[in-house]
Formats: C-alpha cells, structure tokens, sequence
C-alpha cells in the first residue's frame, strides 16, 4: 500500500511559481508510474503532468507544456511539480496519483489508470 502526501500550495500572485512535493510512504515509488492532476470548483478532475519510472519521459497537458515540470527523485520516493508562470486559471487542487506494475515507459493521463492518490493540495492564483 502506498501512502502519498503533497505539500508546497498556496496562495501566489499571477506570474509566481510554486513548487509541489509529493512524498510517498509505505513502498519506493522507484517503478511506479507517476502523475500530477488539478481539480478547480465545479469542475472535473484533469491532467496535468504524468512521469514514467525510467527513462525520464514525460507527458503535460497543453495548458501547462512549457510553464510546469514534473521530476522525481526514487531515492526520497519524492515526486515534484514546479509550477512557473502561474496563471489564475490554474487555481485548483492539486492532487499525485501513483500506478505499479506498468512498463516502464508508461505514461498515465487519465485519472482511472491511477491506483494511489494523496489528498490534495489548494492552488491558488491571485490576478
């Protein structure tokens, strides 16, 4: 069983940047498919980032390609969001979801593929 926990929101002004953490107890994350996703009031859950467990491949929704970056690390089973240019449409809850026993190339970005998930953590960006 996995065990994720996220820290680093907060509330920013547009044009800040903001870096995530999710940490994982209870299992390395070292083969574990991870991914980034938001959800704001009122609206569904959606992708973000995701990152396979080797190889370094990655994968954003157009919204964020070029402003956030997801990376890890497996030997603090540490995963990070870093967040540039922060826009007030990307306030919302922030959410890491981990998948096991995936190749290690694969890329999740619907949130059904994922089996762990932290609680979240709010967002939010002043205009």
């Amino acid at each position: 069983q996995v065990q994720l926990m996220e820290s680093g929101g907060g509330l920013v002004q547009a044009g800040a940047s903001l870096r995530l953490s999710c940490a994982a107890s209870g299992h390395t994350l070292s083969t574990y498919a991870m991914g980034w996703f938001r959800q704001a009031p009122g609206k569904e859950r959606e992708f973000v980032a995701a990152l396979a467990w080797s190889g370094g491949l990655t994968d954003y929704a157009d919204s964020v390609k070029g402003r956030f970056t997801i990376s890890r690390d497996n030997a603090k089973s540490t995963v990070w969001l870093q967040m540039s240019s922060l826009k007030p449409e990307d306030t919302a809850v922030y959410y890491c979801a981990a998948v096991g026993g995936m190749t290690r190339w694969y890329l999740g970005v619907g949130a059904h593929e994922y089996e762990y998930w932290g609680q979240g953590t709010q967002v939010t960006v002043a205009s």
